[in-house]
């Protein structure tokens, strides 16, 4: 008896596990999002992982798809920072930035490096069903028609650590974390954490 009430609980817990969606940015130093069109749903997480070069990702309206979502409405949207890899990736660490999904509103991204978003690197979460209108297809093929991405708090994308995670966000997104890490990776709130191969983690 107690042998089943220890599995059954192994496996409510494991059932109640958050699913966590991993986007690699940058992979092989290409200015893409892969996988760039995912549906995740309320509680799962997103983490993106800085692979290569000095990216971002950051909220944009679908209308406007290299600018922060602030400047075109009423949504304060999320904006990791920029986040260059080579250092962490050469130590074997990887920059992440996870966000949590509240509900299946769409949340279309970019990169606000210079050209990044018009050369297509942008994607959607929970793109919306049945609209034909606002497909990332159609969000992609505007962002081409966008010279230079701009970074939230500042002006056009330049490559250099301007903007900041922004803690609180809309549309289906709420506080994101940072970290920077390797096998075992860890996320926490509002820090940057180093996470070492073994496990160990120095907060900065």
């Amino acid at each position: 008896m107690q042998f089943t009430t220890l599995a059954l609980a192994a496996l409510t817990s494991l059932a109640s596990a958050q699913k966590t969606w991993v986007v690699t940015v940058a992979q092989n130093g290409t200015q893409t999002f892969s996988p760039n069109n995912i549906v995740a749903q309320p509680g799962e997480m997103v983490q993106f992982q800085f692979h290569s070069g000095n990216h971002t990702v950051t909220q944009s309206t679908f209308d406007q798809p290299c600018q922060p979502v602030a400047m075109n409405s009423n949504a304060t949207g999320f904006h990791s920072g920029f986040l260059p890899a080579a250092a962490s990736v050469a130590m074997g660490m990887i920059p992440t930035y996870t966000i949590q999904i509240n509900n299946t509103n769409p949340l279309w991204l970019y990169c606000a490096q210079g050209p990044h978003c018009k050369n297509g690197m942008v994607m959607v979460i929970n793109q919306p069903a049945g609209n034909p209108a606002k497909t990332f297809e159609t969000y992609k093929a505007a962002a081409a028609k966008v010279n230079t991405a701009v970074v939230p708090g500042g002006a056009a994308g330049a490559g250099g650590q301007t903007g900041s995670t922004t803690p609180s966000t809309t549309d289906g997104a709420p506080a994101p974390t940072q970290s920077l890490g390797g096998a075992g990776m860890l996320t926490v709130p509002g820090t940057v954490a180093l996470i070492a191969a073994a496990g160990a983690a120095l907060l900065l």
